[in-house]
């Protein structure tokens, strides 16, 4: 990892778990990590395997210059990278791994790279509800918050390591990463505050 607001996220949620694979989401306490709610988002694992945003931090909303909970995640991304996101999506709420990925947005004033920690929580003792996650940029350009960011492409995908935060690649080709084929989007928009406590829960 290399952006402090995955690096300080990733730190809280695993004090959190101590022995356990994941925290229940009853853990979270949001006013802990205040300062880092604008960046981060909460994904529900629903049926369908649309994964709506349940939660999304007002920068994330202003990259895009809209409201995204309760669109899609998978919307935020280009069609062809989206059944990779799906692998990488399955492979925290299956095998309750953290994964960190490197995204990347191409405007016509240049690309801009993006830091993308996924998280699992529990849920009265399962994990196919909800996960938590960030997304950060490695620069501020000018265009960004001014006009809508393009959507994201995929150029690395790695599972976090409890003991050193080493990073192992996930193979992309497994069959294992073929378990979800539900990718069609769900345009569906509401408003929540991202980024205050009050009224924000998980």
């Amino acid at each position: 990892m290399k952006q402090s607001i995955s690096k300080e996220l990733y730190a809280y949620w695993s004090r959190l778990k101590g022995a356990r694979l994941a925290p229940e989401h009853n853990d979270i306490d949001l006013l802990a990590i205040r300062r880092l709610l604008a960046n981060m988002f909460a994904i529900q694992i629903d049926g369908p395997r649309q994964f709506p945003l349940k939660m999304c931090g007002t920068r994330i909303n202003a990259y895009w210059l809209a409201e995204q909970g309760g669109r899609s995640f998978l919307d935020l991304w280009r069609a062809e990278e989206r059944r990779k996101i799906v692998s990488a999506l399955s492979s925290v709420f299956e095998d309750v791994k953290p994964v960190v990925t490197g995204a990347r947005c191409r405007s016509e004033a240049g690309a801009l790279d993006m830091e993308l920690l996924l998280l699992p929580l529990r849920h009265f003792g399962k994990t196919h509800s909800l996960m938590l996650g960030s997304l950060a940029p490695a620069d501020h350009p000018a265009w960004l918050g001014r006009r809508p960011a393009p959507a994201l492409s995929l150029h690395s995908m790695r599972v976090i390591h409890a003991d050193d935060l080493r990073a192992a690649p996930i193979n992309l080709g497994d069959p294992a990463c073929e378990r979800l084929k539900s990718l069609s989007p769900r345009p569906h928009l509401v408003l929540h505050e991202g980024g205050r406590t009050d009224g924000l829960r998980l």
